[in-house]
Protein backbone atom coordinates (compact mmCIF):
# COMPACT_ATOMS: atom_id res chain seq x y z
CA UNK A 1 0.00 0.00 0.00
CA UNK A 2 1.37 3.20 -0.93
CA UNK A 3 0.37 6.79 0.41
CA UNK A 4 0.48 10.59 -1.21
CA UNK A 5 -0.51 13.76 -0.41
CA UNK A 6 -2.72 15.60 -2.49
CA UNK A 7 -1.67 19.15 -4.30
CA UNK A 8 -4.76 21.82 -4.24
CA UNK A 9 -4.95 21.73 -8.66
CA UNK A 10 -5.62 17.51 -7.86
CA UNK A 11 -9.01 18.98 -6.38
CA UNK A 12 -12.10 20.33 -8.40
CA UNK A 13 -15.69 21.03 -8.07
CA UNK A 14 -18.09 20.95 -10.61
CA UNK A 15 -21.82 20.81 -10.88
CA UNK A 16 -24.27 20.13 -13.51
CA UNK A 17 -28.12 20.53 -13.61
CA UNK A 18 -30.28 17.27 -14.49
CA UNK A 19 -33.66 16.99 -15.23
CA UNK A 20 -36.26 14.43 -14.31
CA UNK A 21 -40.20 13.92 -14.76
CA UNK A 22 -41.96 14.62 -12.06
CA UNK A 23 -45.13 12.98 -12.16
CA UNK A 24 -45.18 9.16 -10.56
CA UNK A 25 -44.49 6.29 -12.70
CA UNK A 26 -41.87 8.49 -14.88
CA UNK A 27 -44.32 10.06 -16.65
CA UNK A 28 -43.74 13.14 -18.02
CA UNK A 29 -47.40 13.90 -18.89
CA UNK A 30 -50.24 13.65 -16.26
CA UNK A 31 -53.55 12.65 -18.36
CA UNK A 32 -55.64 11.21 -15.42
CA UNK A 33 -56.87 12.84 -12.24
CA UNK A 34 -58.67 11.52 -9.45
CA UNK A 35 -59.43 12.74 -5.86
CA UNK A 36 -60.39 10.64 -2.34
CA UNK A 37 -63.68 11.10 -1.53
CA UNK A 38 -62.22 10.51 2.19
CA UNK A 39 -59.95 13.64 2.07
CA UNK A 40 -62.83 15.29 -0.09
CA UNK A 41 -64.74 15.37 2.96
CA UNK A 42 -62.24 16.19 5.75
CA UNK A 43 -60.23 18.54 4.08
CA UNK A 44 -61.75 20.21 0.92
CA UNK A 45 -62.74 23.75 2.17
CA UNK A 46 -58.68 23.87 2.61
CA UNK A 47 -57.52 22.25 -0.27
CA UNK A 48 -57.69 19.11 -2.99
CA UNK A 49 -55.53 16.06 -3.39
CA UNK A 50 -55.32 15.18 -6.88
CA UNK A 51 -53.52 11.33 -7.26
CA UNK A 52 -52.63 9.58 -10.17
CA UNK A 53 -55.10 7.13 -9.84
CA UNK A 54 -57.76 5.66 -8.11
CA UNK A 55 -57.00 6.68 -4.19
CA UNK A 56 -57.31 3.30 -2.94
CA UNK A 57 -55.30 1.88 -5.71
CA UNK A 58 -52.09 0.20 -3.97
CA UNK A 59 -49.97 2.76 -6.13
CA UNK A 60 -52.43 6.11 -5.45
CA UNK A 61 -49.75 8.78 -4.96
CA UNK A 62 -50.36 12.33 -4.12
CA UNK A 63 -49.45 14.82 -7.31
CA UNK A 64 -50.55 17.64 -6.29
CA UNK A 65 -52.99 20.14 -3.76
CA UNK A 66 -55.42 22.30 -4.92
CA UNK A 67 -56.57 25.39 -2.67
CA UNK A 68 -58.45 28.46 -3.35
CA UNK A 69 -57.27 31.69 -1.49
CA UNK A 70 -58.61 35.07 -1.33
CA UNK A 71 -57.81 38.26 -0.19
CA UNK A 72 -61.20 39.16 2.04
CA UNK A 73 -62.04 35.53 2.75
CA UNK A 74 -65.08 35.43 0.05
CA UNK A 75 -65.68 32.01 -1.56
CA UNK A 76 -66.16 29.94 1.49
CA UNK A 77 -67.54 29.80 4.85
CA UNK A 78 -66.54 32.28 8.09
CA UNK A 79 -64.59 30.42 10.98
CA UNK A 80 -66.83 32.33 12.97
CA UNK A 81 -69.93 34.03 11.36
CA UNK A 82 -69.14 37.24 14.23
CA UNK A 83 -66.05 37.79 12.30
CA UNK A 84 -66.20 39.04 8.84
CA UNK A 85 -63.35 37.96 6.39
CA UNK A 86 -61.92 35.53 8.62
CA UNK A 87 -62.48 31.86 6.29
CA UNK A 88 -59.64 29.43 5.00
CA UNK A 89 -59.58 31.65 1.44
CA UNK A 90 -58.47 34.03 4.18
CA UNK A 91 -56.34 32.39 5.52
CA UNK A 92 -54.51 30.16 2.33
CA UNK A 93 -54.46 33.96 0.93
CA UNK A 94 -52.25 35.25 3.77
CA UNK A 95 -50.05 31.75 3.76
CA UNK A 96 -48.90 32.74 0.46
CA UNK A 97 -48.32 36.32 0.69
CA UNK A 98 -46.12 35.54 3.36
CA UNK A 99 -44.11 32.76 1.44
CA UNK A 100 -44.03 34.35 -1.51
CA UNK A 101 -44.55 38.72 -1.29
CA UNK A 102 -43.16 38.35 2.31
CA UNK A 103 -44.65 41.46 3.37
CA UNK A 104 -48.16 40.83 4.80
CA UNK A 105 -49.84 44.16 3.56
CA UNK A 106 -48.58 43.63 -0.04
CA UNK A 107 -51.32 42.04 -3.05
CA UNK A 108 -50.50 39.86 -5.75
CA UNK A 109 -50.19 41.04 -8.83
CA UNK A 110 -50.43 39.25 -12.09
CA UNK A 111 -48.52 40.84 -15.41
CA UNK A 112 -49.14 44.05 -13.59
CA UNK A 113 -52.75 43.83 -12.18
CA UNK A 114 -53.29 43.54 -8.53
CA UNK A 115 -55.84 40.61 -7.94
CA UNK A 116 -58.19 39.74 -5.04
CA UNK A 117 -58.09 36.26 -5.58
CA UNK A 118 -56.13 33.21 -6.97
CA UNK A 119 -56.11 29.48 -7.00
CA UNK A 120 -52.93 27.18 -6.28
CA UNK A 121 -51.25 23.91 -7.31
CA UNK A 122 -48.74 23.24 -4.86
CA UNK A 123 -46.51 19.98 -6.60
CA UNK A 124 -46.06 17.41 -4.18
CA UNK A 125 -42.82 17.54 -2.50
CA UNK A 126 -42.57 13.16 -2.87
CA UNK A 127 -42.68 14.01 -6.78
CA UNK A 128 -39.14 16.43 -7.60
CA UNK A 129 -35.60 16.16 -5.90
CA UNK A 130 -34.51 20.14 -5.87
CA UNK A 131 -36.91 22.44 -7.64
CA UNK A 132 -39.46 22.21 -10.65
CA UNK A 133 -37.71 23.30 -14.56
CA UNK A 134 -38.73 26.40 -16.21
CA UNK A 135 -39.91 26.01 -19.88
CA UNK A 136 -41.68 22.57 -18.93
CA UNK A 137 -44.65 23.18 -17.92
CA UNK A 138 -47.85 22.61 -19.98
CA UNK A 139 -51.31 23.16 -18.29
CA UNK A 140 -54.74 22.46 -20.24
CA UNK A 141 -57.35 24.01 -19.00
CA UNK A 142 -61.12 23.25 -20.45
CA UNK A 143 -64.42 24.77 -19.95
CA UNK A 144 -67.52 24.46 -22.24
CA UNK A 145 -65.81 25.43 -25.62
CA UNK A 146 -61.84 25.94 -26.61
CA UNK A 147 -59.40 24.70 -24.46
CA UNK A 148 -57.12 27.10 -22.14
CA UNK A 149 -53.15 26.18 -22.88
CA UNK A 150 -50.91 27.71 -20.28
CA UNK A 151 -47.14 27.54 -19.76
CA UNK A 152 -44.58 30.01 -18.29
CA UNK A 153 -42.86 32.82 -19.93
CA UNK A 154 -38.92 31.63 -19.03
CA UNK A 155 -38.05 30.92 -22.72
CA UNK A 156 -39.30 34.91 -23.57
CA UNK A 157 -37.64 36.87 -20.70
CA UNK A 158 -34.06 36.94 -19.69
CA UNK A 159 -33.89 36.72 -16.53
CA UNK A 160 -36.92 36.34 -13.80
CA UNK A 161 -38.74 38.29 -11.65
CA UNK A 162 -38.12 38.30 -8.15
CA UNK A 163 -40.78 38.49 -5.36
CA UNK A 164 -38.92 39.22 -2.23
CA UNK A 165 -36.15 36.15 -2.29
CA UNK A 166 -38.81 34.10 -4.80
CA UNK A 167 -37.77 33.48 -8.63
CA UNK A 168 -41.11 33.22 -10.02
CA UNK A 169 -42.18 33.44 -13.85
CA UNK A 170 -45.46 34.50 -16.02
CA UNK A 171 -48.06 32.28 -16.53
CA UNK A 172 -48.66 32.80 -20.25
CA UNK A 173 -51.40 31.30 -22.96
CA UNK A 174 -48.44 29.37 -25.10
CA UNK A 175 -46.30 26.06 -24.47
CA UNK A 176 -43.10 24.91 -23.58
CA UNK A 177 -42.02 28.41 -21.99
CA UNK A 178 -42.90 30.83 -25.22
CA UNK A 179 -45.83 32.89 -25.23
CA UNK A 180 -48.12 32.04 -28.59
CA UNK A 181 -47.88 34.98 -31.31
CA UNK A 182 -44.83 35.70 -29.27
CA UNK A 183 -43.04 36.53 -33.02
CA UNK A 184 -45.00 38.90 -33.34
CA UNK A 185 -45.24 40.68 -30.44
CA UNK A 186 -48.10 38.68 -28.33
CA UNK A 187 -47.60 38.54 -24.20
CA UNK A 188 -50.20 35.59 -23.95
CA UNK A 189 -51.91 37.64 -21.32
CA UNK A 190 -55.49 38.19 -21.08
CA UNK A 191 -56.43 41.72 -22.41
CA UNK A 192 -57.14 43.40 -19.37
CA UNK A 193 -56.72 40.71 -16.12
CA UNK A 194 -53.22 40.96 -16.64
CA UNK A 195 -51.36 36.86 -17.23
CA UNK A 196 -52.93 33.88 -16.19
CA UNK A 197 -50.53 33.65 -13.02
CA UNK A 198 -46.76 32.93 -11.31
CA UNK A 199 -44.65 30.15 -12.04
CA UNK A 200 -42.38 29.45 -9.05
CA UNK A 201 -40.31 26.70 -9.79
CA UNK A 202 -37.80 27.03 -6.41
CA UNK A 203 -41.27 26.49 -4.35
CA UNK A 204 -42.87 24.11 -6.79
CA UNK A 205 -46.11 26.63 -6.50
CA UNK A 206 -48.02 27.56 -9.25
CA UNK A 207 -50.30 30.82 -8.72
CA UNK A 208 -53.25 30.75 -11.39
CA UNK A 209 -55.26 33.99 -11.52
CA UNK A 210 -58.79 33.54 -10.64
CA UNK A 211 -59.79 36.32 -12.61
CA UNK A 212 -58.24 35.54 -15.61
CA UNK A 213 -59.94 31.52 -15.45
CA UNK A 214 -63.56 33.21 -15.30
CA UNK A 215 -63.10 35.06 -18.49
CA UNK A 216 -65.10 33.55 -21.37
CA UNK A 217 -63.39 31.87 -23.92
CA UNK A 218 -60.42 31.83 -25.58
CA UNK A 219 -59.14 34.51 -22.62
CA UNK A 220 -60.40 32.03 -20.40
CA UNK A 221 -62.30 29.13 -19.39
CA UNK A 222 -65.67 30.43 -17.31
CA UNK A 223 -64.34 28.60 -14.67
CA UNK A 224 -67.45 31.15 -12.47
CA UNK A 225 -65.47 31.57 -9.22
CA UNK A 226 -67.82 31.35 -6.28
CA UNK A 227 -66.76 35.57 -4.97
CA UNK A 228 -69.90 35.03 -2.15
CA UNK A 229 -69.17 35.73 1.42
CA UNK A 230 -69.55 33.50 3.97
CA UNK A 231 -70.34 30.58 1.76
CA UNK A 232 -68.79 27.17 1.13
CA UNK A 233 -68.01 28.11 -2.63
CA UNK A 234 -66.53 24.93 -4.07
CA UNK A 235 -64.05 26.70 -5.73
CA UNK A 236 -61.14 24.08 -5.86
CA UNK A 237 -63.10 21.49 -7.09
CA UNK A 238 -64.09 23.79 -9.94
CA UNK A 239 -60.43 24.32 -11.28
CA UNK A 240 -60.01 20.40 -10.73
CA UNK A 241 -63.08 19.97 -13.05
CA UNK A 242 -60.97 21.80 -15.72
CA UNK A 243 -57.89 20.18 -15.29
CA UNK A 244 -59.80 17.17 -15.73
CA UNK A 245 -61.35 18.44 -18.86
CA UNK A 246 -58.28 19.63 -20.49
CA UNK A 247 -56.61 15.68 -19.35
CA UNK A 248 -53.20 16.92 -20.09
CA UNK A 249 -50.60 18.46 -17.19
CA UNK A 250 -46.76 18.53 -18.47
CA UNK A 251 -44.25 19.11 -15.53
CA UNK A 252 -40.34 18.28 -15.52
CA UNK A 253 -38.27 19.20 -12.58
CA UNK A 254 -34.34 19.48 -12.62
CA UNK A 255 -31.74 19.50 -9.85
CA UNK A 256 -27.99 20.88 -9.48
CA UNK A 257 -25.87 17.85 -8.69
CA UNK A 258 -22.14 19.17 -7.29
CA UNK A 259 -19.14 16.54 -7.93
CA UNK A 260 -15.72 16.91 -6.47
CA UNK A 261 -13.33 15.22 -8.51
CA UNK A 262 -10.34 13.96 -6.85
CA UNK A 263 -7.27 13.59 -9.44
CA UNK A 264 -5.11 10.81 -8.61
CA UNK A 265 -1.58 10.72 -10.35
CA UNK A 266 0.62 7.88 -9.55
CA UNK A 267 4.21 9.03 -11.64
CA UNK A 268 6.35 6.53 -13.13
CA UNK A 269 8.99 6.05 -9.62
CA UNK A 270 5.83 6.06 -7.63
CA UNK A 271 3.35 2.89 -6.44
CA UNK A 272 5.34 -0.08 -8.36
CA UNK A 273 5.82 -2.15 -5.19
CA UNK A 274 3.06 -4.35 -3.51
CA UNK A 275 2.52 -5.20 0.29
CA UNK A 276 0.92 -8.61 -0.99
CA UNK A 277 2.56 -11.27 0.28
CA UNK A 278 2.90 -12.77 -3.16
CA UNK A 279 5.47 -10.31 -3.71
CA UNK A 280 7.05 -9.50 -0.36
CA UNK A 281 8.45 -12.05 1.95
CA UNK A 282 6.37 -11.82 5.50
CA UNK A 283 9.04 -12.99 7.20
CA UNK A 284 12.21 -11.00 5.88
CA UNK A 285 10.35 -8.37 3.84
CA UNK A 286 12.39 -8.78 0.40
CA UNK A 287 11.09 -8.67 -2.88
CA UNK A 288 10.32 -12.57 -3.10
CA UNK A 289 11.05 -12.60 -7.16
CA UNK A 290 14.96 -11.09 -7.85
CA UNK A 291 13.36 -9.78 -10.76
CA UNK A 292 10.69 -7.43 -9.13
CA UNK A 293 13.35 -5.39 -7.69
CA UNK A 294 14.87 -3.67 -11.02
CA UNK A 295 11.65 -4.35 -12.81
CA UNK A 296 8.55 -4.66 -10.94
CA UNK A 297 4.97 -5.52 -12.50
CA UNK A 298 1.85 -4.36 -10.03
CA UNK A 299 -1.87 -4.16 -10.85
CA UNK A 300 -3.99 -1.52 -8.77
CA UNK A 301 -7.28 -2.25 -7.71
CA UNK A 302 -8.18 0.05 -5.39
CA UNK A 303 -7.62 3.74 -5.00
CA UNK A 304 -8.34 5.13 -0.79
CA UNK A 305 -9.09 8.35 0.10
CA UNK A 306 -7.57 9.59 3.70
CA UNK A 307 -7.82 11.99 5.97
CA UNK A 308 -4.54 13.61 8.15
CA UNK A 309 -5.86 11.10 10.63
CA UNK A 310 -5.19 8.00 8.35
CA UNK A 311 -8.74 7.87 8.51
CA UNK A 312 -10.19 5.80 5.36
CA UNK A 313 -12.93 8.23 4.32
CA UNK A 314 -13.59 6.70 0.40
CA UNK A 315 -13.25 4.10 -1.54
CA UNK A 316 -12.97 4.34 -5.68
CA UNK A 317 -12.78 0.50 -7.39
CA UNK A 318 -11.24 0.72 -10.47
CA UNK A 319 -12.93 -0.88 -13.64
CA UNK A 320 -9.97 -3.06 -13.86
CA UNK A 321 -7.00 -3.87 -12.81
CA UNK A 322 -4.21 -1.11 -13.68
CA UNK A 323 -0.50 -2.25 -15.25
CA UNK A 324 1.97 -0.38 -12.99
CA UNK A 325 5.80 -0.41 -13.35
CA UNK A 326 8.38 2.29 -13.84
CA UNK A 327 7.40 2.75 -17.48
CA UNK A 328 3.92 3.59 -16.82
CA UNK A 329 2.08 6.53 -15.36
CA UNK A 330 -1.35 6.78 -14.10
CA UNK A 331 -3.86 9.26 -13.63
CA UNK A 332 -6.72 7.98 -11.90
CA UNK A 333 -10.08 10.67 -12.15
CA UNK A 334 -12.63 10.09 -8.66
CA UNK A 335 -15.70 11.67 -8.83
CA UNK A 336 -17.51 12.13 -5.32
CA UNK A 337 -21.74 13.07 -6.07
CA UNK A 338 -23.38 14.78 -3.34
Amino acid sequence: MGFKRFDPQDFLVSADAVSSTVWSGNSPELTAFYTSSAQYQQARKYYLSVYQTASNNPSAEVQFDIAYAHRYGSGSLFYNSAVTGSSPASTIYGQYRSLILEDENSQFSFGGVNQDYFYVINVSRARYKEKLLPGSLNLVLSGSTTPLRLTDNSRDVSLPIYYGTQRAYQIVSGSDGTAYNKATGGTGYTPASGSYGLFLPDISVILLNGKALDLASPSGVALNTNLSSNVDGNNPVKLYNSIVSGSSFELNSEETITSDFVFVRARNAEFNYSENPSFISGSTGEVIYPYFINSPQVYPTTVGLYNDANELLAVAKLSRPLQKNFTKEALVRVKLDF
